[in-house]
């Protein structure tokens, strides 16, 4: 069965590798790519979709232009961890891709009218586009087959604060909007990819198993790698946006799941963005489906799959 996709992203480093392994997976058909701030602004978003796009050789994917900025207060953007560019500093040429003359929200809405019940969006970074959508169409949950966020510190154990993960951080209202207007979406936060990291041995075989992980996933990591070991002390490779898209891309890989109600932190000075879990609050909404536990091996398998492709941009840009 083919799975259609719409991918959502503000593409970092593990928005690339995401975005490979949807490419390289022969159940998949990448629809559309909707561009949103986040790690880096809304123009090197852009320009890296269609470097990840030409490294990997695809065909003609329309590319849709998003929010450059979140719905209230000032762009948070990670390029201390993602660089300058958002793809590791690591060089890639520049891409000729077009992109679309359609704002990414108006796009949303026409994609799953034209295919209802068909599509299934998955979103790695900031919800700002998809809360934009859902105000214009308040029935775009229904329309689409399944929406599955990357986001969220259910424990309390974020990435940019102590409370909060980034793409929650980034725009709290808009992930107010996405939770109150999703009758159930399927959720994996933060601390599910912490307790899922690719230990380095196995990152080593991985980024050697073929020219697309050689030639650009391993250029792309190679300072994040450094930092996560040397400064951060980790075991191995937390990649939150390639286990949501292992999560939407098969679903047999979830092992364990949790029904809870998530609620999202706006205004508190050292909470913002923060997502507790607000079981039996009054007026709680945003049910969601928490991955708690993925097979560890399908997963890498499909990181496998996504670095053995051929290498498609020219040596003289790296």
């Amino acid at each position: 069965m083919v799975r259609f996709l719409v991918i959502d992203t503000d593409t970092g480093i593990d928005d690339a590798i995401a975005i490979l392994m949807a490419l390289r997976d022969p159940s998949c058909r990448v629809v559309a790519i909707t561009a949103v701030a986040g790690n880096v602004p809304l123009p090197r978003v852009l320009a890296n979709i269609g470097i990840v796009l030409d490294a990997a050789g695809a065909g003609p994917i329309p590319v849709y232009p998003g929010a450059a900025r979140p719905l209230l207060g000032e762009p948070v953007h990670a390029t201390y961890v993602h660089g300058e560019d958002g793809l590791g500093d690591a060089g890639f040429p520049t891409s000729s891709r077009p992109v679309e003359g359609e704002p990414a929200a108006l796009a949303l809405i026409r994609l799953a009218r034209q295919q209802p019940r068909a599509l299934t969006l998955v979103t790695l970074g900031p919800l700002t586009n998809l809360a934009l959508a859902l105000a214009l169409e308040p029935t775009l949950a229904e329309l689409l087959a399944r929406i599955v966020v990357m986001g969220g510190a259910v424990h309390g154990r974020g990435n940019v604060t102590p409370a909060a993960e980034f793409n929650i951080y980034a725009d709290p209202e808009a992930a107010v909007v996405v939770f109150d207007r999703v009758p159930e979406l399927t959720l994996v936060p933060w601390e599910t990819v912490l307790d899922h990291r690719v230990p380095w041995d196995r990152w080593d075989r991985l980024t050697n198993a073929g020219p697309l992980g050689q030639h650009f996933v391993r250029p792309m990591t190679s300072r994040l790698v450094d930092w996560i070991r040397t400064a951060r002390g980790l075991d191995g490779f937390p990649l939150a946006d390639p286990l949501a898209m292992a999560v939407a891309l098969h679903e047999a890989c979830v092992q364990k799941v949790r029904q809870a109600t998530v609620a999202v932190e706006t205004g508190g000075r050292l909470t913002r963005g923060a997502t507790p879990v607000a079981d039996g609050m009054p007026h709680s909404r945003g049910k969601a489906r928490i991955v708690e536990a993925v097979d560890a091996g399908q997963f890498e398998q499909m990181l496998q799959r996504a670095c053995t492709g051929a290498y498609h941009l020219t040596p003289s840009g790296r």
